[in-house]
């Protein structure tokens, strides 16, 4: 995952925990506007999610939001 799109999903990731709390659940969707205005940028955040790591729809904000700081 570029480094551009990382550092946007861990803030996503924060803002959705700061806001509902450590239980709080989220889709790659999350990362985007409500238009395709990047389709390369959200393909790659799919393919993190779906085929890299076989993640469900819905994850804890708080998984993903690790996941991305280790790396994976």
């Amino acid at each position: 995952m570029r480094p551009a799109l990382s550092a946007k999903a861990i803030s996503v990731c924060d803002e959705k925990i700061a806001k509902k709390g450590e239980g709080v659940g989220l889709s790659f969707y999350a990362f985007f506007a409500n238009r395709n205005d990047d389709p390369d940028l959200l393909m790659e955040a799919a393919e993190w999610w779906i085929k890299t790591h076989a993640l469900n729809h819905f994850e804890k904000a708080t998984k993903v939001r690790e996941m991305i700081k280790s790396g994976q």
